[in-house]
This record gives structure tokens, C-alpha cells and sequence, in this order.
């Protein structure tokens, strides 16, 4: 058994002198840190969070603008017909020649005031008469109220 051991004893010594020089020489990890890894993943979360945030102002964006737009759409049409039919109307009243106050017709084609009318009614607004004013154009455009007011008040 004593030469079992004397033989056993160089082999161990052997074996545990490879084992030691491998694991010396063996590459080391390259990779990278826990602090590294944990920076690199937060980074990660926070693209993917500004992704999402992007993603939700963009629906509730779009959300909005569905919601108005078809709104502002149907009151412009709506303007544009009464102002049409406003234009209509004071054609036929005042005819193609003479208006009322003797200018000729206040409402021109596509419905603009006759820029002599404007001025009259601008003057007149100015001079502090507004309410001859609004009745002049009332009475020239057949408009209501609110909008005559409105557009002396502008003046």
C-alpha cells in the first residue's frame, strides 16, 4: 500500500499543478459589469417608456383633431352657406342696378361688401352712429343681429 501511495502522491501533485495552470490562463470574463448591465437595461426601459409616451400623445393627438375637425368643417360650410344665401337674398332685393341708399348693389358677388358701403359703415362706426350702422347693414345683407354687430364692431 506504500507503493500505491508513493505513486498516487506524484499524480495528485500532477494533476493539481495542471488544474492550477489552467485556470490561471484560462481567458477571464470580458464581459461587462452588474453596474454596466444594470445602466444598459435601464437605458433599454427608458427608450421603450419614451417610445409609449410618444405613441399615446400621438393617439390622443389624433383623437383631438377628430374631434374638432369635423366640427370647425360643418360650422365653415354652414358660414359659407348662410353667407351665400345672405348674398342671394340681397341680390334679389336690390336688383342688379341702384341699392337702397343710392350705391350701387352693397353685395357683390361671392359675398363681399361693395367697398363704398364698407367705408360709409366704417365711417359711420368711427364717428360713434354704430347703430345706424348695424341697421344700414341689416337692411343692405339681411343678416342678423349678432352678425351685424359683429362686423361694425370690428370696424
Amino acid at each position: 500500500m506504500g507503493d500505491v501511495l508513493m505513486d498516487m502522491v506524484p499524480a495528485l501533485i500532477l494533476v493539481a499543478l495542471i488544474w492550477a495552470v489552467s485556470t490561471a490562463l484560462k481567458p477571464r470574463d470580458t464581459g461587462i459589469s452588474d453596474a454596466e448591465r444594470y445602466q444598459l437595461e435601464l437605458a433599454i426601459r427608458a427608450q421603450a417608456h419614451y417610445a409609449s409616451q410618444v405613441k399615446a400623445a400621438t393617439a390622443a393627438r389624433a383623437r383631438v383633431e377628430a374631434a374638432t375637425r369635423p366640427s370647425q368643417n360643418e360650422q365653415q360650410h354652414s358660414q359659407q352657406a348662410d353667407h351665400a344665401r345672405d348674398a342671394l337674398r340681397a341680390r334679389a332685393i336690390s336688383g342688379p342696378g341702384v341699392g337702397m341708399h343710392g350705391y350701387q348693389a352693397q353685395v357683390l358677388p361671392g359675398g363681399q361688401l361693395n367697398p363704398q358701403f364698407a367705408l360709409q359703415l366704417q365711417s359711420m362706426a368711427r364717428s360713434g352712429q354704430k347703430l345706424q350702422a348695424i341697421k344700414m347693414l341689416r337692411q343692405a345683407t339681411h343678416s342678423d343681429l349678432l352678425t351685424a354687430k359683429n362686423y361694425v364692431d370690428r370696424l
